[in-house]
């Protein structure tokens, strides 16, 4: 169960409609429809943790750990370091998909390849060139 399917589980038991709950985490209820259908996802930890507190729910009831990387990612990153941790997740929870890897054994391995994913990119800055580093431009 993901992230949209957890979000109307706990509305819906809470006795909400999506605009009653968008309302009280000051998002139009579109963004809330868009949430539940899984067209979009919250880019923004603040957005998940109102819903929490609005659904009396914690934000790990409602992110997997792998949503949780994604959604740091976009706030750390960006849109394409998202994107590349997205399919970082993807590739490891495939690779071990019908595996006998403990759900400990298989976070471990996604929170390090997030760690090496951070610190090589980390490392890469040293290689911008000079003319983006001082205007400050994204070479993203």
């Amino acid at each position: 169960m993901g992230f949209k399917e957890r979000l109307k589980e706990k509305r819906l038991e809470a006795g909400l409609t999506q605009v009653q709950l968008a309302e009280m985490v000051s998002v139009t209820a579109r963004t809330i429809q868009n949430y539940e259908l899984g067209a979009r996802k919250p880019t923004k930890l603040e957005i998940v943790e109102k819903i929490a507190a609005a659904l009396n729910t914690t934000t790990d009831y409602l992110l997997s750990s792998s949503e949780m990387y994604v959604l740091e990612a976009q706030e750390q990153g960006g849109t394409k370091a998202a994107k590349d941790i997205d399919a970082l997740v993807s590739e490891v929870t495939g690779l071990f998909a019908g595996g006998e890897l403990s759900e400990d054994a298989l976070e471990g391995a996604m929170k390090a390849l997030n760690d090496a994913y951070w610190i090589a990119k980390e490392k890469n800055k040293k290689y911008t060139p000079k003319k983006y580093k001082e205007s400050g431009e994204k070479t993203e």
